[in-house]
């Protein structure tokens, strides 16, 4: 019998996590509507979201390549694309490559601010996987470079940087950080087992569910500090109560002794969260 093969493009997509795009596109676009207070036009909204999709799977596959060793050590990652030998690594450079291009000819469709600041990024996906190697700190890391998604569709639009746009990054920056913390979890023994640092080597399971109950507290308190520091409607506080019910809700989900719905915990639950606000402040901006 012939194995089947899977397509290349098939395998592109599974090395970024194409569907988990859902978690940081939304509040690219909650900034963006938030900046205008209403709708951006079809102009900002394209490029913002092609230069979201190339700087998102240029992170990625940054974080394949650079990890690559360390993934084929560790039997849940081993079978990855690049350990496991889909793909090669002078492919996953070449797609770098085309996800940077794509990256830089969207931003240099948007406002002058983000052609001066697109390096910025950059610098922040090379950095984050390694810090795993250093320090526990590198959840933090990743939420920073995740809430710049709301950041810079704010400034790509209106060019300006006010503390309204940083609040809604610190959301997106905690509640990131929040359940990374819970992914952790998936990596404990075999972590310690290399040397590698995260807040559960650190702090254990019973700290990764403390820490990330106080960062996800934090991602509601941004929210309304956002809030109520925009001209928002009625359904913005609906969102935000639907995030804060929604991550409460999340956190029902697992305990330190039971882990069974982690992989609900973190994947289905986020998702939901990012889209489920993303249509509140949709509703709010649009009536």
């Amino acid at each position: 019998m012939t194995a089947t093969v899977t397509p290349l493009p098939a395998r592109f997509a599974r090395l970024v996590k194409i569907e988990h795009t859902v978690f940081a596109l939304p509040f690219a676009y909650v900034g963006g509507f938030l900046a205008v207070d209403g709708s951006p036009s079809a102009h900002d909204l394209l490029w913002i979201t092609l230069a979201m999709v190339g700087a998102r799977s240029l992170a990625m596959a940054l974080n394949r390549l650079i990890d690559a060793g360390i993934d084929a050590r560790n039997p849940r990652t081993a079978v990855r694309e690049l350990p496991s030998g889909q793909l090669r690594a002078w492919q996953v450079v070449a797609f770098c490559a085309v996800s940077l291009a794509l990256f830089l000819v969207a931003v240099y469709q948007l406002d002058p601010l983000v052609q001066y600041l697109w390096p910025i990024p950059i610098v922040a996906f090379v950095v984050y996987p390694y810090l795993k190697r250093f320090t526990w700190l590198c959840h933090l890391w990743l939420g920073v470079v995740d809430g710049l998604a709301p950041v810079g569709a704010w400034a790509a639009i209106r060019g300006d940087l006010p503390w309204q746009a940083w609040a809604l990054g610190a959301a997106v920056a905690f509640w990131i950080a929040g359940f990374d913390l819970f992914y952790a979890l998936f990596d404990l023994e075999v972590d310690r087992e290399q040397g590698l640092h995260s807040w559960a080597t650190r702090f254990g399971v019973v700290g990764c569910f403390r820490g990330a109950r106080v960062f996800h507290l934090l991602t509601v308190v941004a929210l309304v500090a956002a809030g109520l520091g925009l001209p928002v409607g009625a359904l913005y506080w609906v969102g935000v109560g639907t995030v804060a019910a929604l991550l409460a809700y999340e956190h029902t989900l697992v305990s330190p002794g039971n882990l069974k719905r982690l992989d609900m915990a973190f994947f289905t639950m986020n998702g939901v969260i990012s889209v489920a606000f993303f249509a509140w402040v949709l509703a709010d901006e649009l009536v």
